[in-house]
C-alpha cells in the first residue's frame, strides 16, 4: 500500500507572522525610497556631499533590513512553484526593491549638470556600490517553495519513521531550532513548552526543519543493538 504524500501547508500562526514581517519589510523599503527622493531633491550638490553619502549608507541599511525580513517571511509562508511569475517576484522582491532604492539616484547623480566631476565620481561610485550590495543581498539563491518543503517533509518523515519504529512522532520547543525523536533528549529535557506531533506539524507550526543529531545518533545506536539481538 502506497503511503499518502504529506503536503506542506503553512499554519495560521506562521502566515500571520509572515504578514507582519512583510509589513515591516515594506515599511523599511518605503523609508529607503523616501530617503532617496530626499537625496535627489536636496542633496545632489557639491556642498552636501557628506550628507549625500550618509543618506546613501542609510538607504543601504534600510534596503538590506527589508530584504532580510522579506526572506524570513518567505520561509514561514512560501510561494508555490506552479505560478512561475508570482514565485519569482515573491522570492526576489528584495533584489528588485534594493535596486529601485538606488537606481534613480544613481542616474541623477551622473546626469546632474550642477555637480562637479569629483562629487559625481565619489557620490556616484558609492551609490553604485551600495546599489549592487542591496541588489545582491536581496537575491534569494535558494528560494523556498511549497513543493520543496513538501518533498523535504516526506523525506524527513521517512527518516524519522525508519529511526523511530515506523512512528512519525517528534518533539520540539517554542524557542528551539531542531525537532527531537526522544522526549527525554538532553537538549529539551525538563524544558517548558515541549510540543509533540508529526514532522509535518513541526514544519508548519514552527518552521523547524532539522532533526536533532543527538537523537539521530541515539536512535541509530538503539536500532543497531536491537538488530544484533
Amino acid at each position: 500500500m502506497t503511503e499518502e504524500k504529506k503536503v506542506f501547508q503553512a499554519s495560521a500562526g506562521s502566515i500571520g507572522k509572515a504578514k507582519q514581517l512583510r509589513l515591516f519589510a515594506f515599511l523599511a523599503w518605503i523609508v529607503a525610497i523616501a530617503a532617496q527622493v530626499f537625496a535627489i531633491l536636496k542633496l545632489i550638490s557639491n556642498d552636501t556631499l557628506v550628507w549625500l553619502i550618509v543618506t546613501i549608507v542609510g538607504i543601504l541599511i534600510l534596503s538590506i533590513t527589508g530584504s532580510m525580513l522579506w526572506k524570513k517571511a518567505n520561509r514561514l509562508d512560501p510561494a508555490s512553484e506552479k505560478n512561475k511569475f508570482k514565485f519569482f517576484v515573491q522570492n526576489q522582491l528584495g533584489a528588485i526593491m534594493g535596486v529601485l532604492a538606488f537606481l534613480p539616484l544613481v542616474i541623477l547623480i551622473f546626469l546632474n549638470k550642477d555637480t562637479d566631476k569629483k562629487t559625481k565620481g565619489i557620490a556616484g561610485s558609492i551609490a553604485v556600490v551600495a546599489m549592487l550590495i542591496a541588489g545582491i543581498s536581496g537575491v534569494d539563491f535558494a528560494p523556498p517553495s511549497i513543493e520543496k518543503y513538501t518533498e523535504e517533509i516526506n523525506a524527513q518523515t521517512s527518516t524519522v519513521k525508519e529511526l523511530n519504529y515506523d512512528n512519525d512522532n517528534v518533539y520540539w520547543t517554542r524557542a528551539g531550532n531542531k525537532y527531537h525523536i526522544f522526549e527525554d533528549c538532553q537538549h529539551i529535557r525538563n524544558r517548558e513548552g515541549v510540543t509533540n506531533g508529526t514532522v509535518k506539524q513541526c514544519w508548519e507550526d514552527k518552521s523547524i526543519s532539522e532533526l536533532c543529531l543527538t537523537c539521530e545518533k541515539r536512535a541509530r545506536k538503539e536500532n543497531e543493538v536491537i538488530s544484533l539481538e
